[in-house]
């Protein structure tokens, strides 16, 4: 939504804020979808998961092109939510199910992203030569494109039932709070930092690509990050902690309200230190919990996806206050250092 927020401000008529909510809204139904997925992924097989998700986001986008009425929206997102929810637990599991490793991982990972990141770039200036549709056309595009591939997969067998609930296992917690100082915190990053750029003098089209780089650069560094999982061994913390480090500077570096070039900079730090732990969080989460990987995964993204579900309206929020959205990319900053606290706990 951040890639169009004042276009969608206008057509709604309504805050900046409420159009954060649009996000809110699709991540309600993202977390709410996530651990049963995982559930029914585990026990019945990601295959039927991911079909079913793929057709939500259809019926979602759907809804969503039906007119600018703000209340039809928000329906539209929350049906779209479960389709996203459910298909990401579900993708990742075919993934593992299908026998691929950290690479494969990472692979997959950079895929998840590319969808955010090529809205930043490409939807600022494809909605002002045509209309506030385009964020939903290409959307229910993308849903009937990945439909086929998962029709396609078969002879994957499920897990079955675990030994315990995910729920109760406290040992996923320091893996789940390091998804969510990585993917978490970036999307929020994400989805307002073209708003930012925007309001600190830069045209739509540079906002669109510098702030692209916040989600684009994981296309890259979640299958590197992958590699280096695989190689690194004991190594991964050091991994994990390192790009901690640089993406709570380039989240700093965006809050500078700096020069053009410094911004730059920094969303790229954001985006290439921010994927770079996503396999490693992922295959730790499935060592932790072999008998429910699926239900393991849905657990530590949901950690992400509630951070992201509190964060975004309240980041959008920042921009009612003086420095015009700067705030929430300091705090964006803090609390991605803060988060090595969790580093030592994490069974990485």
């Amino acid at each position: 939504m951040g890639a169009v927020a004042d276009p969608l401000s206008a057509t709604y008529g309504v805050s900046l804020a409420a159009v954060g909510l649009l996000t809110t809204a699709l991540f309600v139904t993202h977390l709410a979808a996530q651990l049963p997925a995982g559930i029914w992924s585990d026990r019945y097989g990601p295959r039927a998961v991911a079909l079913g998700a793929c057709i939500a986001a259809m019926v979602g986008n759907l809804l969503l092109l039906q007119g600018d009425d703000y209340g039809l929206a928000v329906a539209g997102r929350l049906v779209v939510g479960l389709g996203s929810g459910a298909g990401f637990v579900a993708g990742f599991d075919l993934v593992r199910a299908g026998g691929g490793g950290t690479v494969l991982q990472g692979a997959f990972g950079g895929a998840t992203m590319a969808g955010g990141g090529l809205a930043l770039v490409v939807l600022p200036a494809l909605t002002d030569a045509t209309s506030w549709r385009a964020t939903y056309l290409t959307a229910l595009a993308l849903a009937l494109v990945a439909a086929l591939p998962v029709y396609a997969a078969g002879g994957l067998r499920p897990v079955g039932r675990p030994v315990r609930g995910v729920l109760r296992d406290t040992s996923l917690l320091p893996v789940g709070i390091l998804q969510a100082a990585t993917f978490g915190l970036a999307v929020i990053a994400g989805n307002w930092v073209v708003t930012l750029l925007e309001r600190d003098g830069a045209s739509p089209a540079t906002a669109g690509v510098l702030g692209g780089l916040v989600l684009l650069a994981g296309i890259v560094t979640r299958p590197l990050g992958g590699v280096l999982a695989r190689r690194a061994g004991t190594g991964r913390r050091q991994l994990v902690g390192g790009s901690l480090v640089a993406a709570s500077a380039g989240a700093l570096l965006l809050a500078s309200s700096g020069p053009l070039w410094v911004a730059g900079i920094g969303a790229l730090a954001l985006g290439l230190a921010a994927g770079l732990p996503f396999a490693a969080i992922f295959d730790a989460a499935q060592r932790i919990r072999p008998d429910a990987p699926g239900a393991a995964i849905a657990l530590v993204n949901g950690c992400a996806v509630l951070t992201i579900l509190v964060g975004t309206p309240l980041a959008g929020l920042a921009f009612e206050l003086p420095g015009d959205g700067a705030v929430a990319f300091a705090v964006i900053g803090t609390l991605i250092a803060t988060s090595l606290f969790a580093l030592p706990r994490a069974r990485l």
